[in-house]
């Protein structure tokens, strides 16, 4: 069965790679950045990739004493290496610069991308820890966060890694605060860089318990997963509506089950997710769930002509999120991921215009169109099925 299963993504991939030659050049509605305000500071969100980076770079340009820089994907391209020589012209002029990507998730980027100026102080997670854990499977987890802390006054947070294809042809969350969210960001890089590196950075002192935003973090080191927990009990409180958006949709047995018994006591659950995204074996293992989804009442929407990588959700004028983990098992119960959640009228309903303006971009499925796909799709989501715990 292995055999066959590896057999069927090989076949995939080739398919996905041929035809990715002739896909027309990305294209999808997006706004300008939101600047909201409160007491606790700003919230500015971001749904293009140029915006985002044009203010990312700005603030590491502006730093005056300290800078946290961390990345899953950290591409060698124009856009990657101005980030690079921002980071550089920082540490040139005394600024304390620290940089955490993943080794794994840049395999495919020239080595050399990644020798820095000395003044830089860099951790490149690796592939395997050694030690006593070697064997455990949290030793495996990537470090799939994205974080940027400049001078504890600003952070920026999201889904959208470094690069230029990021920029303009993929449809990502981003948000950038002020305030009270930031030191809880920069005790969360505080904290990896600590535990992974013999280089210990002092805590952060001055937190709040009062704020509307609560950061949380997936530690697989530590077997601490409240990403989950913090969707489940999200859903579980809906009333009116649930409105998703996902790279990768495969959920646990938990968070289906969830999902539908929201829908069917009324609310109304929406989750948008990538007509094709760059992973053709997630899209096939995410299909396997359409037919129950559709069946408890979930509202399934096909994001067109461009790869939509956000992870958020916005629930009942009154919720949102916005972060790094996918619905799936390797973000939920797998590897190093950090969410907000936000709490307040403004921002959800802000997230609620935006997911309203991606479903413009968006196919419906229904269950009647999806029960008549071939027989030969349906056997490939059975056989596939048993892999749905790794990714």
């Amino acid at each position: 069965m292995f055999g066959v299963q590896l057999l069927i993504m090989a076949v995939l991939v080739a398919i996905d790679s041929y035809r990715k030659r002739f896909r027309a050049p990305a294209s999808f509605p997006h706004s300008s950045p939101q600047t909201l305000a409160d007491d606790s500071g700003q919230a500015r969100i971001y749904t293009y990739g140029q915006d985002l980076y044009d203010d990312m770079l700005a603030a590491i340009d502006a730093a005056e004493h300290e800078i946290f820089f961390e990345t899953f994907i950290w591409k060698s391209d124009a856009t990657g290496q101005r980030f690079k020589e921002a980071l550089t012209r920082a540490a040139e002029r005394g600024i304390s610069v620290y940089v955490i990507y993943d080794k794994f998730a840049n395999l495919v980027v020239p080595r050399s991308f990644f020798r820095f100026d000395d003044r830089i102080r860099v951790h490149a997670h690796p592939l395997l820890r050694g030690g006593a854990a070697f064997w455990l499977p949290t030793n495996w987890a990537r470090d799939h966060r994205k974080l940027l802390i400049v001078d504890s006054q600003v952070a920026f947070v999201g889904g959208y890694n470094v690069g230029a294809l990021y920029a303009t042809d993929w449809r990502d969350t981003h948000v950038r605060f002020t305030g009270s969210p930031v030191p809880e960001l920069e005790n969360a890089f505080i904290d990896f860089w600590n535990d992974n590196t013999r280089r210990v950075l002092p805590a952060v002192q001055e937190r709040t318990w009062l704020s509307p935003v609560r950061v949380h973090r997936n530690v697989p080191s530590m077997f601490v997963f409240p990403i989950r927990a913090m969707y489940l009990e999200a859903i579980d409180r809906a009333t009116r509506y649930c409105w998703m958006t996902h790279a990768y949709l495969i959920p646990d047995e938990g968070l289906t089950a969830t999902l539908i018994a929201a829908a069917r006591r009324g609310v109304d659950v929406r989750i948008i997710v990538p007509a094709e995204s760059n992973h053709v074996v997630a899209d096939w293992l995410s299909r396997g769930f359409y037919r129950r989804l559709l069946d408890g009442g979930v509202r399934l929407f096909l994001f067109q002509n461009a790869m939509v990588h956000a992870k958020t959700a916005t629930i009942d004028d009154v919720w949102c999120t916005i972060g790094t983990a996918n619905l799936d098992g390797l973000s939920l119960a797998g590897n190093y991921e950090i969410n907000v959640e936000i709490l307040g009228p403004d921002s959800a309903r802000v997230m609620a215009d935006i997911f309203l303006a991606d479903q413009e971009n968006c196919v419906e499925v229904t269950l009647e169109e999806w029960d008549r796909r071939s027989a030969l799709a349906k056997l490939t989501e059975i056989i596939l099925a048993p892999l749905r715990p790794f990714f």
